[in-house]
């Protein structure tokens, strides 16, 4: 497990933060990346965006704390990263993409790193922040998304070494592709319920026979 959060392997999170392009092409080429540390970066934007809905001033927040369940959120994001790595492998893999699964889930991890770093920070400026002085925080959340989603595409255009045309394409296949596999889910689970009821009516009608 050492191997996995080396020092070095730390270096090249950092490094690939800001040489995107280098970076994540050698994750491809030669394996620079870490899979643990990239599901350690999405658990941490979870729980950062959880703080950030829980304890941000009310100037820039109307969510009420109570309704905040981080337990759930954390499920959500990683269920929701899950469908996004195989709704992706499972698009390219049809369209010629060179990365494999552990690829792209590195990509969609370190992709999270300008939130991670950027969610608790802009949660304690709110505290500070006066009814006129909003527009600041939201500036700093919008700059950590918009790199977030800039290193993502091209975390996802070296890994598969795609035009960003073809890449750009690609998620918004991925995108449809995970609706198909939600539909697809809570189709079986519909199905997995009738199941279980139809056999414990029987169940049920046997005891009352009996």
């Amino acid at each position: 497990m050492s191997k996995y959060f080396s020092k070095e392997k730390w270096k090249y999170l950092w490094y690939t933060l800001s040489h995107p392009m280098d970076g994540f092409y050698w994750i491809r080429r030669k394996d620079k990346g870490s899979v643990p540390i990239a599901i350690l970066l999405v658990v941490l934007f979870s729980v950062s965006f959880s703080l950030n809905r829980y304890l941000a001033s009310f100037v820039v927040n109307d969510i009420n704390p109570l309704s905040v369940d981080a337990f759930t959120e954390l499920l959500g994001v990683l269920l929701l990263y899950t469908l996004l790595c195989v709704g992706n492998w499972s698009v390219t893999c049809l369209m010629n993409g060179e990365g494999r699964l552990k690829d792209i889930a590195i990509a969609i991890g370190y992709g999270m790193l300008p939130m991670v770093l950027t969610y608790l920070p802009a949660t304690i400026i709110s505290q500070a922040v006066a009814s006129d002085e909003e527009a600041f925080y939201f500036m700093l959340i919008g700059i950590s998304v918009a790199y977030s989603f800039i290193l993502i595409l091209i975390g996802i255009m070296q890994v598969h070494n795609y035009t960003l045309g073809k890449t750009i394409l690609t998620l918004l296949i991925t995108l449809i592709a995970v609706f198909i596999i939600i539909f697809l889910m809570l189709l079986l689970l519909d199905l997995l319920g009738q199941v279980y009821t139809f056999f414990y009516s029987i169940y049920t009608e046997l005891l009352f026979r009996a």
